[in-house]
């Protein structure tokens, strides 16, 4: 049902309403939604993660403000085109960046500039951990974060009287309620799926792991508590309401939904909550979530367990690298374009570019590319260095180029999915893909469908991305039905009429990746070469 501009303008005024703001890697972004789930107005604040003293990190300042523009780009969108100011919303839900460490004292003073996910400093902690559990934890899960700032002995440590995820540390500010999502808590620390909670027998482990170190505190009494969709996390703050909106025209007493990670966002954004289906998000990183029908067979640290924002076991395979070569790459084509006296549109530049690697050899042509701007996990390899590689007899054109930076963007996660799919069983009755590569029709979902052999759909709304993901999330919880799970909302209200395009895996595109993963992992002893050779 497509809202009109009486409906909206009443919906504005009555606050039937919901906000969801995401923080993304490269963009924070605000979507304002009507209650038949329509984009009224949006806006955005782009900022980039920073290298400073080894962490990558994200500074408070920029935290903040990115916060306050998005929202204030939204709000000044809905005046000009409705002469509204907004005093209120409905509902308000904040999600962000999964996993990474933030650090508080008794006094909400931040012990340590905020780590990142893209961080791959704690891989001993993450090691010992997956070991202790017996049970993955990734580098980049928070709990991964604290255990190796306590092994490295960080002065901080015994100060600690809070740690969060970034989406929980901007409730908290907003709400003064420290509360999280389940999907975001469970990239924190494993959840019990029986209890919908924190692992009781691993907060134990951990708590017994440090008990020599005498801190004054437990895991569980640092850790924020964990919510579930649909349930009431919180309203918004006098000082909140300031916070957010510096015109100072917002209300408090918002009712605010729990914050979830990107991960959940994503699954919202794509309607895949549901068992057996899944979703792939594409941005500076990549990552894959299916909705498991049962337990894996074992550990695998490739694959991280994590879950839905109501509570379902997620499978997710996550790669720290993806867009950043390519853009980088088109950038370099940019200034080419420029340099010759021609001014190219971005939209265009990516989708001529794009197109090209249809027009090229099923494996790219002997090419090979690493685009690490940051170390892989998945693959072993602990910093970034971007690589191109190509032998004498490798058919060096522009479409084999451009189809080698596309597949190589999901190589990694190619060989996750590799696990569920080819030694676990898991059955996928299908994906869908968002993300800004996806805006350039079907060359990403040719792509993607060849990676994992099984069929991508795009849907209209994928291009909305996590932040009205996180609107449907806040007015899932103002909107449902007493008993009303998620998966029902999603697929009777907010999706009923949406169409998507799905793509079937091509043999041709398979087979392609196919050879060219082996050569994949073939090469990665040279982007370990260079991480031990090229220093930066």
């Amino acid at each position: 049902m497509v809202s009109n501009r009486v409906d909206i303008k009443q919906a504005i005024t009555e606050g039937k309403t919901s906000l969801g703001i995401e923080f993304g890697s490269t963009r924070i972004k605000a979507v304002l939604v009507d209650d038949h789930f329509e984009t009224i107005a949006s806006g955005s604040y782009e900022w980039e993660n920073r290298l400073e003293n080894g962490f990558w990190t994200y500074n408070l300042v920029d935290i903040i403000t990115g916060l306050q523009t998005a929202y204030s780009e939204m709000k000044q969108e809905v005046e000009r085109n409705y002469g509204i100011t907004i005093r209120t919303v409905g509902s308000i839900g904040f999600s962000a960046m999964m996993h990474g460490y933030m650090a508080f004292d008794e006094t909400g003073e931040l012990l340590v500039p905020f780590r990142t996910w893209r961080n791959a400093t704690t891989g001993v902690a993450a090691r010992e951990l997956t070991q202790k559990f017996n049970f993955n934890i990734p580098e980049r899960w928070s709990i991964a974060h604290l255990y190796q700032a306590i092994l490295n002995e960080e002065k901080h440590v015994p100060r600690i009287n809070f740690i969060t995820t970034l989406a929980g540390y901007i409730h908290w500010l907003l709400t003064g309620n420290k509360a999280i999502g389940i999907g975001d808590a469970s990239g924190m620390f494993p959840i019990d799926e029986a209890t919908q909670d924190y692992h009781e027998l691993m907060l134990k482990q951990f708590d017994e792991l440090i008990e020599s170190k005498g801190y004054p505190w437990k895991l569980k009494d640092i850790l924020p508590k964990v919510y579930k969709s649909g349930e009431q996390a919180g309203k918004l703050s006098e000082v909140g309401a300031k916070i957010l909106d510096r015109s100072l025209n917002l209300q408090p007493g918002i009712t605010l939904c729990p914050p979830e990670g990107d991960a959940g966002t994503g699954m919202v954004a794509t309607n895949s909550v549901r068992k057996r289906t899944g979703n792939v998000s594409v941005g500076t990183s990549v990552f894959a979530m299916i909705v498991l029908e049962k337990e894996l067979s074992k550990v695998h640290p490739e694959i991280d367990l994590v879950t839905t924002p109501n509570g379902s076991p997620v499978a997710m395979v996550h790669a720290n690298n993806c867009s950043s070569d390519i853009n980088a790459w088109l950038g370099l084509f940019r200034e080419f374009s420029e340099a010759m006296g021609q001014k190219v549109d971005t939209d265009k530049l990516f989708e001529v570019m794009l197109n090209k690697a249809l027009e090229a050899d099923p494996d790219g042509g002997g090419l090979l590319s690493y685009g690490y701007f940051s170390g892989e996990n998945i693959t072993g390899i602990e910093e970034g260095r971007p690589l191109f590689v190509r032998s004498p007899e490798s058919n060096f054109n522009l479409a084999n180029f451009m189809r080698t930076h596309l597949f190589t963007a999901f190589g990694a996660l190619k060989m996750g999915m590799d696990i569920l799919i080819k030694e676990e069983n898991v059955t996928i009755d299908s994906i869908l893909a968002h993300g800004g590569l996806f805006k350039t029709p079907i060359v990403g979902q040719k792509i993607v469908a060849a990676a994992m052999n099984t069929p991508v759909s795009v849907m209209a709304t994928a291009g909305e991305g996590g932040a009205w993901g996180m609107a449907i999330l806040a007015s899932y919880m103002t909107n449902k039905n007493q008993a009303e799970s998620l998966e029902d909302f999603l697929d009777k209200k907010v999706f009923v009429d949406v169409d998507g395009q799905e793509i079937y895996p091509d043999g041709y595109d398979v087979k392609g990746f196919e050879e060219f993963i082996e050569r994949y992992k073939k090469g990665l002893m040279i982007e370990k070469s260079a991480v031990e050779h090229l220093l930066i």
